[in-house]
């Protein structure tokens, strides 16, 4: 077995990826030049380069300097796009390949799907080697590699890939090609990777105008869909690359947000806190819809909307939503362990499929209806929905009391989380918003009389005198970040003595500077795992909101100035941060880039009111 030193250096720490996609699938790739992740032809199937799990098996498409000792490797996205440029500067030469993943054109098949990689030197001169060693099906398939005169073709079972060069490539002992090759300044070369179903296909070379084409294509594309952003404010760079990535995550034929682009990145180096993250989850929909509404990407939460409402008229006869579904709507995602990989730095199991669609997460209902609430807002949702959402909520009027697995999915045994409750109040709230501003037939009588039933409940069991806090679950005295919110989801207002006592709690026992945990593994609910992890995202940026809410505005700038830092170099966050500012977890994760941009939104809000009308805003109410 590899020393843990050896295994470290083997993998690229996960914050030195970027992404590029099209729309319907992604390739992170890292400052050294390598595509270590893709799934092909969708996020959800299997990978063709997966050796970011696997540095050994996984398959890797990688275009760098034949002697990476004496470089410097940067990389940065051309504004405004998700085109990326990966530079790598000695005293010798300095040069750039510029990565990118064309748009795809309405009606082109399923499977076609294009990665574009150019080569050029700016200074100098630099030798380059290019090794492309593709790993179908998470490596579990083998394949044929044949030699073309402009190219090479990659055959296996069920996927093709061609590789269109401009130079001579010859086969490797490991299924792959390689070549190395000399650029001096001002040359550059066009290399066409494209998937598809078709035996024998080879895509043609690029010419210098193709390139320019597809290139200028879609450089105008990114920018023309980032110019509807409507924020304008003090952290405009870091919002509109939020923006970007949850873009970059949304499946074009359904509208489907992921949580993530990809699976089994730990949350504990050599932990089993290894999850796929390659769906859509209940829980992120009302999050997306308020950011994209927010923003002003009206079609993409439209889209969005549509992907809920499909699943709403699924129902039928069943009237227990699941958290998770597939991108394009699946039910079953039935996890798996692929055990011949070894998993990120060594950090196994190496999952597919997610078991927690089968969990009880009433949390989830709350999320659906604030959904739908603030879509309603925008444009009126349609009586059939309405009519199905009525039957979840007569669901829930006979279910929100029982315990169950809640936001954090935990494994070790339901409990009666506070956060359930929580959501559960939501689901009743905004059925009666809806039904107010509509007039739509509806049981607000049995609505209004449970939500003061669960506000009371609350606001009695799940709040403990001797901790001062609202606690994870009732009848403990844990604190968990999702108490937070409680003030984003107008549970309690702003100056709620006891919101504002459990801000200081979580703030004394979940934080460390401007990171938060979720909670306390030795403290919480036992979530069947047993490891540590790193600090969550998106409980940071929870914090954030709560304290612009509460009009601790200075205290919130300072802290999210010090969040926007943890950052990857081209503005990415993954699930979690380590304690040492690490990347930890599936990345990028959607669920911290919605949160970094209502943290952002709501703070901009507060400040320019504060600026407006200072003697209004009590900055200092509770420092």
């Amino acid at each position: 077995m590899q020393s843990s030193s050896s295994t470290t250096e083997r993998y690229q720490p996960i914050e030195d990826y970027a992404l590029i996609g099209d729309l319907h699938t992604v390739a992170l790739v890292g400052k050294n030049g390598s595509i270590d992740w893709c799934c092909l032809p969708r996020f959800d199937s299997p990978s063709v380069f997966g050796a970011l799990l696997d540095v050994g098996k996984g398959g890797f498409f990688r275009i760098s300097p034949a002697d990476m000792a004496p470089i410097r490797c940067k990389q940065l996205y051309l504004p405004e796009t998700n085109i990326l440029l990966t530079r790598f500067l000695s005293e010798g030469g300095v040069g750039e390949v510029t990565d990118f993943m064309p748009i795809k054109r309405v009606g082109s098949g399923e499977h076609y799907h294009q990665m574009i990689r150019s080569v050029a030197v700016i200074h100098g001169s630099l030798t380059f080697k290019l090794t492309c060693r593709p790993g179908f099906n998470y490596a579990r398939n083998e394949h044929h590699v044949s030699i073309m005169q402009d190219g090479a073709l990659f055959q296996s079972q069920h996927l093709n890939l061609g590789l269109a060069s401009p130079i001579a490539l010859e086969q490797d002992e490991q299924g792959g090609v390689q070549a190395t090759f000399e650029l001096h300044a001002g040359q550059s070369l066009h290399f066409l990777l494209e998937s598809s179903k078709e035996s024998g296909h080879v895509p043609e070379k690029l010419s210098e105008s193709d390139y320019q084409e597809a290139f200028h294509d879609t450089l105008a594309y990114w920018r023309h869909w980032l110019s509807q952003c409507r924020y304008q404010g003090r952290w405009r760079e870091m919002v509109q690359r939020s923006a970007l990535v949850l873009k970059l995550l949304t499946y074009a034929p359904t509208g489907a947000v992921l949580a993530a682009p990809t699976t089994s990145l730990p949350e504990t180096i050599g932990g089993n806190r290894n999850w796929d993250y390659r769906y859509t989850w209940l829980r992120d929909a009302s999050f997306s819809l308020s950011s994209l509404l927010t923003l002003g990407f009206t079609q993409e939460a439209e889209a969005f909307m549509q992907w809920l409402d499909t699943r709403c008229h699924e129902l039928k006869d069943k009237r227990m939503l699941q958290p998770m579904y597939g991108i394009t709507g699946e039910h079953d995602l039935q996890e798996h362990i692929l055990d011949h990989l070894e998993g990120y730095r060594q950090s196994g199991p190496v999952r597919i499929g997610n078991g927690a669609y089968m969990q009880k997460q009433l949390d989830i209902y709350g999320e659906f209806m604030e959904a739908a609430y603030i879509y309603n807002r925008y444009d009126t949702i349609s009586y059939d929905l309405w009519r199905n959402l009525h039957r979840l909520l007569d669901w829930l009027l006979a279910h929100w009391q029982e315990p169950d697995e809640g936001i954090w999915e935990v494994r070790g045994g339901p409990k009666r989380f506070l956060h359930s409750r929580l959501m559960s109040w939501v689901a009743f709230d905004r059925a009666l918003r809806i039904e107010r501003t509509r007039g739509w037939p509806a049981s607000a009588d049995e609505w209004r009389k449970t939500r003061t039933e669960i506000y009371e409940q609350i606001m009695t069991q799940g709040w403990s005198e001797k901790k001062q806090s609202f606690i994870q679950y009732y009848g403990s005295d844990a604190v968990d970040a999702s108490a937070l919110l409680m003030m984003i989801m107008n549970f309690t207002g702003s100056r709620e003595p006891r919101a504002l006592s459990t801000i200081e709690r979580i703030e004394k026992k979940l934080a460390s500077g401007a990171l938060v945990h979720r909670y306390n593994p030795q403290e919480a609910a036992d979530d069947g795992l047993g490891s540590q992890e790193g600090t969550f995202g998106a409980c940071s940026f929870w914090l954030v909101e709560n304290l612009a809410s509460a009009g601790r505005l200075d205290r919130a700038r300072l802290m999210l100035e010090k969040l926007l830092s943890y950052s990857n170099h081209v503005g990415l966050y993954a699930e979690e941060i380590s304690p040492t500012g690490e990347a930890l977890g599936n990345f990028p994760q959607a669920f911290t880039h919605l949160a970094l941009i209502t943290a952002c939104t709501t703070l901009d809000d507060a400040l320019s009111k504060h600026q407006a009308n200072p003697w209004e805003t009590h900055t200092n109410y509770y420092d």
